[in-house]
């Protein structure tokens, strides 16, 4: 018998902790494991391949050009996965765009404006022109994904990279905005969540900056999307990407998320079959967005199976993993401060932070902190987590990283630390 709201939420922990097939398992002989890598990886909920495997067995087809009834079944699917996913993220579905991760939805975002630049895409695409002498603002805090496309452009179009700077707090210096945003802006590219720092960015003084010189913002969500209520219509920016691997939905598939008329605007980055309105021998004209930017086959079961978790994400509700995931952040923290010689990275508290936290052990490389937290069934991160320039920024070459889950308890943060105290000790260096 329930008797407690402590009783109640354990027992609901319990039901989110058994849809996951992976967590039944156990590892390393035979201790329970402990999955703190979701930030990389998310685990996938039972209802999530149950509908991957429900598609490929009862409604396989090629999308929207079959006249049988496997095509229109596969369609209706497809397209009801869009007009989910575009709900769960406060948008329409003519703005979402299926990518294979959130990379290539950058990529081709960055792709077109180099398109744009070459004098394609007609006078609509002259908002998307850059020459010499213009500028792409990123942040320091970029995962490589929003940081090398964007240095990529620049080498094509000779625009200048200028980026807003990390605070010591390991939050972004807004107060640079000012100065590093100017008339010759073209991009501002900016991530949601750090996936080493973990701290979420304030996006409106982000989008005002941009508006007040016509330029154009990209969001980089892959960290938020799945832990905080996203509304990307009332955030204002113009685009935005985040990946459904890391949202407990399957690999191979992003989104890229475009206001309606800017991505009417933009011209295509990749081109072939499903993405066109008429060919001939000599030229082409394209289909509407989100079409225009879906060339070749496109990822069906995996949208089918993203749809299925974005609504397992909302038949839990967004408010309570915010809240169940603060506390993991507050827990997360206080923890690794009480094991000497662990440098936490980033914001030392849970406020606008998200339970991704990274930190570096004195006299140790994250390397071997992985190894000996793996020997004891306890999964994290090690390396330098696609962010090569933020581990610069506080003097480290790469960190270990704790992230939690929906289905993470604190009994389980308990069971890292423990292994984290050791791991000094274990070489020799002292507690």
């Amino acid at each position: 018998m329930v008797t407690s709201i402590e009783q109640l939420q354990g027992l609901e922990q319990q039901r989110i902790r058994a849809d996951f097939p992976v967590l039944q398992r156990a590892c390393r002989d035979g201790r329970p494991m402990v999955y703190l890598d979701s930030a990389a990886t998310s685990q996938k909920p039972q209802v999530v391949i149950d509908a991957e495997v429900d598609f490929y067995e009862k409604r396989n087809a090629a999308v929207h050009r079959g006249a049988h009834q496997l095509a229109e079944e596969a369609t209706d699917a497809f397209e009801s996965a869009r007009v989910g996913i575009a709900k769960f993220v406060g948008a329409s579905e003519e703005e979402i765009v299926f990518t294979r991760n959130a990379t290539e939805g950058i990529n081709v975002i960055a792709t077109a404006m180099g398109n744009a630049s070459l004098g394609r895409g007609g006078k609509s695409a002259e908002r998307f022109r850059l020459e010499p002498g213009d500028e792409i603002v990123v942040t320091e805090a970029e995962h490589h994904a929003n940081l090398v496309p964007w240095q990529e452009l620049s080498a094509r179009t000779g625009a200048r990279l200028r980026w807003i700077p990390i605070a010591d707090n390991g939050r972004l210096d807004v107060t640079a905005l000012g100065s590093v945003v100017t008339e010759r802006t073209k991009v501002l590219a900016f991530t949601h969540a750090s996936n080493v720092l973990g701290a979420l960015t304030d996006v409106a003084p982000f989008v005002e900056s941009a508006r007040s010189v016509g330029a154009i913002t990209v969001l980089d969500a892959c960290q938020s999307a799945p832990h905080i209520a996203l509304n990307l219509t009332e955030l204002g920016v113009d685009f935005a990407v985040f990946s459904g691997h890391k949202m407990y939905g399957p690999t191979g598939i992003g989104i890229l998320f475009g206001r309606r008329e800017v991505l009417e605007d933009l011209p295509p980055a990749v081109f072939g079959g499903s993405m066109v309105e008429t060919v001939t021998m000599e030229d082409a004209t394209y289909a509407p967005p989100p079409q225009r930017f879906e060339a070749g086959t496109p990822v069906v079961a995996q949208a089918v199976g993203l749809h299925a978790a974005v609504q397992y994400l909302s038949d839990i509700g967004m408010n309570s993993v915010m809240a169940h995931e603060h506390k993991l952040t507050e827990h997360i923290l206080f923890k690794i401060s009480q094991v000497p010689h662990v440098k936490i990275l980033g914001p030392l508290t849970a406020q606008d932070r998200l339970a991704v936290v990274a930190f570096d052990v004195e006299g140790v490389h994250s390397h071997d902190v992985g190894q000996l937290l793996d020997d004891s069934g306890i999964a994290v991160r090690v390396g330098h987590h696609c962010a090569q320039p933020v581990h610069h920024r506080f003097g480290v070459t790469s960190s270990a990283r704790v992230s939690a889950g929906v289905h993470t308890t604190e009994a389980e943060i308990d069971r890292f630390a423990e292994g984290l105290s050791k791991v000094r000790p274990f070489f020799g260096l002292g507690a």
